[in-house]
């Protein structure tokens, strides 16, 4: 029998991760509870710089974000997950079509949040049962991103790739197209190897930025990120990042694509994850009449969804606004008219810069 399997506890494990597998995780490893000091030292300073901008959130219980034990002090062993939701083609393509909009790859369909929570359930109470097979006692508890988990260095730390410049998870297997979630558990585990990987020398992902968001690699100002100005930013886009939004209308993609490690990534295999056809390239017009209900029948199930057709119909506005297409000039005037202030805001703004092409 092969040393790894040797005793009844690594024999466990690798019956966890074949169930991992088949339950259609893509990724899989272990690590103890302990990060060490450079997590939460990374977090402060990121908040002292302001650079989550008005993600309060991440200011609250800095310990939970910061250690596994700050939210659960019980906690010894973390199984980190991970699930490819790498595109088919070229996932920047639609930057190119004035009249379209690009929503980042992983809101193109199901929200991940709750299709990884699903999956994340089925393993846990797997787990749970052969804990008690093997005569064990043991607690679990399962998170995705909602909870305050350091989900990107305890997936570093549990083998599953490593944080790049980016500041995002980059695997050898699915380069940056990796989604996340984690199973705390009471038991100890033996954690899992460490596989070598790097980004070297390269700075493709902080280069391609549009907003410069990145001050220093392993550095992100969420202030200045796309992602942020159109997801999490409630309020009017800063001007002086409009232009440089493009037709980003949700989130942003450019420097995860720009990474070279996604020449080893295949297609993702989860079926809740594939690309909506109407969600790939969706014209720009169509999303900008959108009302309340219709903005909500659209996005049922989806990820965008949560950000309400308020703050949807602004970052389309931006993109009507970069688009060039005097077409939908006539939408925008519309909109100046909006009951949202910042709606109506964008569109004025969106007006104005295609009425300099007349």
């Amino acid at each position: 029998m092969p040393q790894s399997l040797s005793t009844p506890i690594h024999r466990l494990v690798h019956r966890l991760e074949t169930k991992a597998r088949d339950l259609g995780f893509d990724a899989f490893g272990i690590c103890d509870a302990n990060l060490g000091p450079d997590t939460g030292a990374r977090l402060k300073d990121m908040l002292e710089q302001g650079h989550h901008g008005t993600m309060e959130w991440m200011a609250d219980r800095v310990e939970a974000r910061a250690h596994p034990q700050g939210l659960w002090p019980a906690v010894r062993s973390v199984i980190s997950l991970g699930l490819s939701y790498a595109p088919e083609g070229d996932p920047l393509a639609t930057l190119t079509h004035a009249d379209r909009g690009n929503i980042s790859v992983y809101a193109r369909n199901r929200d991940y949040h709750d299709v990884i929570k699903g999956m994340l359930k089925h393993l846990a109470q797997y787990l749970v049962a052969e804990i008690r097979r093997a005569g064990l006692e043991a607690e679990v508890k399962v998170f995705v991103d909602t909870a305050p988990v350091p989900e990107k260095p305890l997936a570093e730390h549990a083998g599953l790739g490593w944080q790049g410049k980016h500041t995002n998870v980059v695997s050898r297997d699915h380069g940056s197209w990796l989604l996340l979630g984690e199973i705390y558990t009471t038991l100890d585990l033996p954690p899992t190897p460490h596989r070598a990987g790097q980004c070297g020398r390269c700075t493709r992902c902080l280069e391609v930025c549009p907003t410069n968001a990145f001050p220093a690699p392993y550095r992100l100002d969420a202030r200045r990120c796309i992602s942020y100005l159109t997801i999490e930013h409630a309020g009017p886009i800063p001007h002086e990042f409009r232009e440089a939004m493009g037709n980003h209308i949700y989130g942003c993609d450019d420097c995860l694509a720009a990474c070279p490690w996604n020449r080893f990534a295949q297609e993702s295999r989860h079926i809740k994850l594939k690309a909506r056809e109407d969600l790939v390239a969706p014209g720009l017009a169509d999303l900008a009449k959108l009302d309340d209900a219709g903005f909500r029948t659209l996005f049922s199930g989806s990820p965008i969804k949560r950000i309400g057709r308020n703050r949807f119909v602004r970052n389309v506005l931006i993109a009507i606004g970069n688009s060039g297409d005097l077409s939908l000039r006539g939408l925008a005037q519309t909109l100046q008219n909006d009951p949202d202030p910042v709606v109506a805001d964008s569109a004025a703004w969106a007006v104005t810069r295609l009425s300099r092409a007349l």
